[in-house]
């Protein structure tokens, strides 16, 4: 009489743990149909535990605005880095996020004046200036609030859209006018607050994989 061992088949499921990098859609599709910006944006993350990641964008940006009494452009580089945590529990090996997050930003830019109508309006003074003129070595520090979704499209590239409400720490301006745009917090309105919208094509990198 033969006898066989009963063996428990079990299947492991592993979480992928590496860098995620791609770029953000916006400013390259907005260079192409609107002659007033043009930029570019990297946005990248590595996981470091079940739920949290750490997270970064790092664009260009040169855009021309036309206000009510004014039109500038604004030109600059900036960088922004913080952590995501992801809320949603994944199936067996999906690596998908929907997540919430925080930011710390930092830009340096110039600001050319093209235009300007003197106004003595309580929030826009503007003095009288000679257009067009160049304000050079400005800089700006934020803090963001980032929610938003990365879902797997193929094997390991994925679609992200997401949504950040902002708040300006400090600002160096020209004497002239107030910084109505920065590079990476885009419009500044009246309370020194702004929001932001990303689209993002992007690509894991596996390092290792852990048990789920």
């Amino acid at each position: 009489m033969t006898s066989f061992a009963q063996t428990n088949d079990s299947i492991v499921y592993k979480d992928s743990y590496g860098l995620r990098v791609g770029v953000d859609l916006y400013n390259p599709i907005s260079t192409f149909i609107d002659d007033n910006r043009k930029g570019l944006e990297l946005v990248g993350d590595y996981r470091i535990s079940k739920r949290w990641y750490v997270a970064a964008e790092l664009g260009y940006l040169e855009n021309t605005r036309e206000e009510d009494f004014i039109n500038f452009t604004t030109n600059g580089q900036y960088i922004k880095a913080g952590v995501d945590y992801n809320a949603y529990e994944n199936w067996l090996d999906m690596e998908n996020l929907i997540y919430i997050g925080f930011r710390y930003g930092y830009a340096t830019f110039n600001q050319t004046l093209n235009s300007a109508i003197v106004n003595n309006d309580t929030f826009f003074p503007i003095q009288d200036v000679e257009a067009p003129v160049k304000y050079d070595n400005l800089n700006a520090q934020w803090a963001e609030f980032v929610v938003g979704i990365k879902a797997e499209v193929l094997h390991n590239v994925f679609m992200g859209f997401s949504f950040s409400g902002k708040k300006m720490i400090s600002t160096k301006e020209p004497d002239n006018f107030k910084n109505l745009f920065v590079p990476g917090f885009n419009r500044v309105f009246l309370n020194n607050s702004g929001f932001g919208l990303n689209y993002t094509v992007s690509y894991l990198i596996p390092l290792y994989k852990k048990k789920k």
